[in-house]
């Protein structure tokens, strides 16, 4: 064999980062060490692997096609390694899960995962919708458990459960208690809304799309805990998924606010790229998730500890 599994460590680091140096720094090697090792595998085949454009180095037609691959057998060496090693050849994992999943679900997933396979390590990012499957497709995400929807044709879409988005306000709002709320009204009221990419503001806009108005969006945040504390406090009125909110709406803290013009319904759904190889702690990992909701049709039936 020509080639090293280093050698495709390197490039597979080299064109997730687009930059030698920072390659460098996610393998703790050198620089110089980093540039040849990827210097070696274009020169042992004849072949050019990546294009410099402008500063960034950028996969070119063969790149693009030998990524996936490496990919795929670097996690199968790791995995023959962890299974040499005594360790069920779990191995380590990253996933990637946008906000109310990896609030809510994700870290009792990854407990749960991590108490059964001691040996196995798990990183898991927490990102918009819009990002999570960017990462997915760029292969620096095993898998990604998102809110929102996925039409990209290099990624693997899978539903897990369904989950509802609800609108909210502090109960001192002069909404509260109104019955419910017609979307004219609802347009002219001061939204505290998530930012652009994310999967609730992309459920919301699109359960409003037959209507003209737009939007008063007063505040943009990006973490739904500071979403239900500026509505809290009396800012204006959100909307995320239920399953966020139910231990608010137990206290009192806050209200929802019936929107029956306004289908708010989406789906928790995993997706992981094409040509991904499903290695055993990814399989298990998609086996708890699935566990977890079995038998369950929505994400806030989910038994989960109360929040004080």
């Amino acid at each position: 064999m020509r080639y090293t599994l280093r050698q495709l460590e390197v490039f597979v680091a080299v064109a997730q980062h687009e930059s030698v140096s920072r390659a460098a720094r996610a393998l703790a090697l050198s620089q110089s060490a980093t540039s040849t090792a990827l210097a070696e595998l274009e020169r042992q085949f004849d072949c050019r692997l990546l294009d410099r454009i402008g500063k960034r180095l950028k996969l070119n037609a063969l790149g693009f096609q030998l990524l996936p691959k490496a990919v795929a057998l670097l996690d199968r060496a790791e995995e023959v390694e962890e299974l040499l090693r005594g360790q069920q050849g779990i191995g380590t994992l990253d996933v990637g899960a946008t906000l109310t999943i990896g609030n809510y679900l994700a870290t009792l997933l990854i407990c749960d995962f991590m108490q059964r396979h001691p040996g196995s390590r798990v990183r898991l990012s927490v990102r918009n919708t819009r990002t999570i499957i960017d990462n997915v497709r760029q292969h620096e995400l095993d898998l990604g458990l998102i809110e929102g929807q996925c039409e990209e044709e290099d990624v693997i879409t899978q539903p897990w459960v369904e989950d509802e988005l609800v609108v909210f306000c502090a109960p001192r709002h002069p909404l509260a208690g109104q019955g419910s709320v017609e979307l004219d009204r609802l347009l002219r009221e001061d939204w505290i809304m998530r930012e652009q990419g994310s999967g609730t503001r992309l459920t919301l806009e699109q359960a409003a799309r037959h209507r003209r108005g737009r939007f008063n969006i007063l505040l943009e945040l990006e973490h739904t805990e500071g979403i239900k504390r500026a509505v809290e406090s009396g800012l204006g009125i959100g909307c995320v998924s239920k399953l966020a909110l139910r231990d608010a709406f137990r206290r009192g803290s806050l209200v929802p606010l019936p929107t029956p013009e306004l289908d708010l319904s989406r789906q928790f759904t995993f997706i992981w790229h094409r040509h991904k190889y499903l290695a055993t702690g990814m399989r298990e990992f998609l086996r708890l998730c699935r566990q977890m909701t079995e038998g369950i049709r929505r994400s806030d039936q989910i038994d989960l500890p109360p929040v004080t």
